[in-house]
């Protein structure tokens, strides 16, 4: 019987479970900023608003969301990086509190998932020898080098996503007219949450179409909402 021979000098596979740590954050960073600040800037400009009190809002609307989204990101993922070091510090401790039952348990989880025992427990063993706390927080606990929290990183990465995001409609605020400012920040919004729709999809390896009409779809209910309270005040600064 013939065989085929698979060639694999040279084979590259392009993976995004590397970049989950800083894409989730950057994602939802930029379309923050630019929600958040759009919306801010359509609702004030309703209100009648003068355009440099919108401009002020929104600069300060940039300047406060991109602090709390630097520091809603730290918080958080420094909760899940303490909860990970708790786990192994544990982790290690029973390994060297009870390094057999440690064993077991990871030659259990290698049958679990289709190798029989005795090659289980060869795997386990060699990969204990090798480093038994990289193999119990890998296979054990779900936690390796790429998906591990790293706070500062999301906390950057959320902070400039998020303030890249919010400079856009304050710009397209600053060189339009007055009376058309809040249509023309909508305008402009619309295409720039879709375009982010579709860099977070292509980021991800993963189809653009349902991403890219999920954001811009809520981004013109979140404008319209703005909208409609600026509205209600219809006040004049």
């Amino acid at each position: 019987m013939a065989r085929t021979r698979v060639h694999t000098r040279g084979h590259r596979e392009r993976h995004v479970g590397t970049r989950t740590g800083w894409l989730r954050a950057a994602v939802l960073g930029a379309n923050d900023g630019i929600l958040s600040t759009a919306s801010l800037v359509v609702g004030v400009a309703a209100s009648g608003a003068s355009q440099q009190s919108v401009l002020i809002s929104g600069v300060a609307g940039l300047v406060a969301g991109a602090m709390s989204m630097a520091a809603g990101e730290y918080v958080s993922v420094s909760s899940q990086a303490d909860a990970e070091n708790a786990d192994l510090a544990r982790e290690k401790r029973e390994l060297h509190e009870e390094p057999e039952a440690e064993r077991q348990e990871l030659t259990q989880i290698y049958v679990d998932r289709g190798l029989d025992r005795d090659l289980a427990r060869q795997v386990a063993d060699q990969l204990t020898a090798r480093n038994a706390l990289e193999a119990h927080a890998r296979d054990e606990l779900g936690i390796n080098e790429f998906t591990t929290a790293r706070p500062i990183q999301a906390a950057f990465a959320s902070a400039l996503s998020f303030s890249v995001g919010a400079a856009m409609p304050i710009i397209v605020a600053a060189l339009s007219p007055r009376d058309v400012l809040g249509a023309a920040v909508a305008i402009a919004t619309a295409p720039m949450l879709t375009l982010l729709g579709y860099l977070g999809a292509r980021a991800g390896n993963s189809n653009v179409v349902k991403p890219m009409i999920r954001v811009t779809l809520w981004g013109l209910i979140a404008m319209a909402a703005a909208a409609l309270v600026g509205k209600l005040f219809n006040v004049q600064v």
